[in-house]
């Protein structure tokens, strides 16, 4: 990358006085850029950066810790509960249903009470009480008195409730701390000419966002470790620690952040928009207040106006994308249960088994900052649109490979002798799935804030999160083929499904794309407009 690419990928920002706004024709002809980003927002992405060093690092033994029993060897298989494939399975999958559907309670209260800050705050220290319960009961009197299982439930539920407060929130905080709202034209050393755009300063924000969340995760590699030379015990002790160290962050931060204020009632205006629509021949335009008459105004109690009715059609669109997510949810869940399960029965000489799926997170770490800053930049200068519709449709592709090749894996296992499988051909799997989390899970939060009515980013943010719970849900359909013989089935099944909803989901809104790119020259037009 040269010097020119480098400055224009992160422009700095100044005083809007000094600032021209791009025509027409600028659009059409000047390379579009990224902003600097604002210092405050790497604050709050190490915090992301500690909560999900926690969260993976707690959740990462827990298929061992309850299939298995204690080993008798000093050199056994980790383990504590001794529960079983099917029950260790189950749990995790509530576990992770659980996580991912008590965002929608993070988002109201910060949307309509608390604000993100307050909220992510206060659900932090009950995360905490969670990892307090998870470690005291894992140490190995706990275990010996029955504790370990009752213990985990609690801790799963608590530890649930505090990242349910904290995860719908986060991105949203971050890119609310980039202020602009309206893209402008800079004059770079070379003399070229380029639009800072405020919508891929965001999207670049949430990139180093998610890409935080895979370093963080990396945490699993340390805990497993822990998990098979020392204790399950230390291996949630570490998270714990690691997690208070986020919520000094936090503290030491709060007179920096940009802190939006929450907008009481706006999270059931949406909804009350939606209902009337709903109602009235499905049609938005009958929720317009210039559509109402005075008699219908004052029964509905109408507090909004006309621009909100079209942003909520706009939020309307992106809660429809995420309808088909959960089916692709279901077949990333396999990288934090069976995957695992099939790695242990595999020659993993002196690796833990549940370190294989760091593949994805590996994965992630690479080809984040290169679609950030290679792809998709050349791409634009290319001016090939390369929409949110078509990386999601490739995410689903990707995803329905790593399931075929698992399949393929698992049909392998079952022709060869008991452990002579090299555990490092389930590496592919993992590379198809981070493949397909750069495409579709990074993209869909840039979606779901970008697409949000205003002071409802937190709300779209925990839909789309609520769709991996589903996912995790939908998990539960296969638990009763997730053991042998039938785990060729089951691989293959999920591959079948992930590329049937994929080309369903594209079919139905791929001209989504064409539609999102007016929808942005509208929101500029606003800004115009309103100013």
């Amino acid at each position: 990358m040269d010097k020119n690419e480098k400055e224009a990928l992160t422009v700095k920002d100044e005083s809007s006085v000094d600032e021209v706004y791009p025509t027409p024709q600028d659009w059409n002809a000047l390379r579009k850029v990224s902003d600097q980003i604002p210092v405050v927002v790497w604050f709050i992405i190490t915090c992301e950066l500690c909560e999900r060093f926690t969260f993976y690092g707690v959740s990462g033994p827990f298929q061992n810790y309850i299939q298995f029993p204690v080993p008798t060897e000093v050199d056994g298989q980790p383990g504590a509960i001794g529960a079983g494939q099917q029950v260790a399975t189950s749990l995790s999958l509530f576990f992770q249903f659980f996580c991912y559907t008590t965002p929608i309670m993070g988002a109201i209260v910060a949307d309509k009470y608390l604000g993100r800050y307050k909220t992510i705050l206060i659900f932090s220290l009950v995360y905490v009480v969670g990892l307090a319960v998870l470690t005291l009961t894992a140490i190995p009197p706990a275990i010996s008195a029955k504790l370990s299982l009752p213990g985990l439930l609690v801790a799963m539920i608590i530890i649930g409730l505090g990242t349910g407060g904290i995860k719908p929130n986060v991105s949203p905080m971050s890119a609310d701390q980039y202020t602009k709202t309206r893209a402008f034209i800079r004059t770079l050393s070379s003399g070229e000419r380029v639009i800072v755009d405020p919508d891929i300063t965001i999207q670049s924000i949430i990139h180093y966002y998610y890409l935080a969340i895979n370093i963080g995760s990396l945490s699993v590699i340390i805990t497993t470790y822990v998990e098979k030379y020392h204790s399950f015990w230390l291996a949630y002790l570490i998270p714990l620690i690691v997690f208070l160290f986020a919520i000094a962050i936090l503290v030491i931060g709060r007179n920096k952040y940009v802190k939006k204020e929450p907008q009481g009632s706006v999270i059931f205006d949406f909804i009350h928009v939606l209902w009337i629509a709903l109602v009235n021949q499905k049609n938005l335009e009958n929720a317009k207040p210039s559509n109402m008459t005075e008699e219908q105004l004052k029964r509905r109690k109408v507090t909004w106006g006309d621009e909100f009715v079209e942003q909520s059609r706009i939020g309307l669109r992106a809660i429809k994308v995420f309808t088909f997510f959960p089916f692709y949810w279901v077949c990333y869940s396999q990288i934090y249960n069976n995957l695992i399960s099939q790695a242990a029965t595999m020659d993993v000489g002196s690796i833990p088994n549940d370190v294989m799926y760091n593949f994805d997170t590996v994965t992630l770490i690479i080809l984040t900052p290169l679609a950030n800053n290679v792809l998709y930049p050349t791409l634009r200068r290319c001016d090939v649109r390369f929409g949110y519709m078509a990386r999601f449709f490739l995410g689903f592709m990707f995803i329905s490979a790593a399931m075929f090749y698992s399949a393929y894996v698992q049909h392998v296992i079952y022709d060869a002798s008991p452990n002579l499988v090299s555990v490092w051909v389930q590496t592919p799997s993992y590379i198809l799935v981070g493949t397909s989390e750069v495409l579709l899970s990074i993209t869909a939060l840039t979606y779901a804030y970008q697409m949000a009515p205003d002071a409802l980013e937190s709300t779209l943010t925990a839909v789309y999160l609520v769709t991996i719970g589903l996912g995790n849900l939908l998990g539960f359909a296969v638990v009763p083929i997730s053991k042998d013989p039938y785990l060729v089935i089951m691989y293959s099944s999920l591959g079948i499904v992930a590329f049937i909803v994929g080309c369903l989901m594209y079919w139905s809104f791929g001209h989504f794309d064409s539609e999102s790119e007016e929808d942005e020259k509208w929101k500029r037009g606003e800004e115009i407009i309103t100013e």
